[in-house]
């Protein structure tokens, strides 16, 4: 049906309308709010991909979406977290610095999309913008821990390691669904919350994407078994 061709695409649109309102959730002073979404759409856009190969539903359209929602949400929206959170007691300059984070993000996506189809899929080359934004959300999520000054670093170590010719390990390789240690760190920072009776100030769509996500992964996991049984 032609409806099932635009599934994929709805998933990449959450994903850049999670980095919309994480922007207004730290705009507002909620930061952790504005992490957690940010958590939320990399669980979406390690979704889109997926499941546009599962439904025959590849396009250049959802490619070059995919594109722009990935510099919104791991791009745009943790910049501004970044600077809300740390970089706003610098003024302008630190509004400036922050601004790199997408720069650097954004040109990496630029030679990501015009690199060779048969680029290997056991590394990266640079630090993918998802993780590095999904670093920088988790830093803010628990950055009453962790020294001001470590985050300072890892910020413009991730900036210049996005956009640097080193080989990454992709989890392609690793037999777990993709992104499966930064669904742990999601699911273990969700524990955390809930043991320390704050994730009612949490959004609500935590609550739908959550075991919306488990269901995907265990469903890959089945899926995976049955090709290993028919091989």
């Amino acid at each position: 049906m032609r409806w099932t061709k635009s599934i994929p695409n709805m998933f990449t649109q959450g994903n850049l309308y999670c980095g919309f309102l994480s922007i207004g959730f730290a705009a507002n002073g909620q930061f952790n709010n504005a992490a957690i979404l940010i958590l939320i759409g990399m669980m979406l856009d390690s979704m889109d991909g997926r499941l546009a190969r599962m439904l025959k539903a590849d396009s250049q359209l959802g490619k070059e979406l995919d594109s722009l929602a990935d510099v919104v949400t791991f791009g745009v929206a943790p910049s501004f977290l970044m600077y809300y959170t740390y970089f706003y007691q610098f003024g302008l300059l630190g509004l400036a610095v922050a601004g790199l984070f997408p720069l650097f993000g954004a040109y990496r996506l630029a030679r990501f999309n015009i690199g060779s189809p048969k680029q290997s899929t056991s590394y990266f080359i640079g630090v993918p913008i998802t993780a590095a934004g999904g670093i920088l959300a988790l830093l803010t999520l628990f950055g009453n821990h962790i020294p001001q000054i470590i985050t300072t670093v890892i910020f413009t170590a991730l900036c210049f390691l996005m956009i640097s010719k080193l080989r990454i390990p992709s989890l392609k390789e690793v037999p777990l669904p993709k992104y499966g240690t930064i669904v742990t760190l999601f699911l273990g920072c969700l524990l955390v919350i809930i043991y320390r009776g704050t994730y009612s100030s949490f959004p609500y769509l935590i609550y739908i994407a959550t075991p919306i996500y488990i269901a995907y992964l265990a469903y890959r996991f089945v899926k995976r078994g049955k090709q290993s049984k028919q091989q």
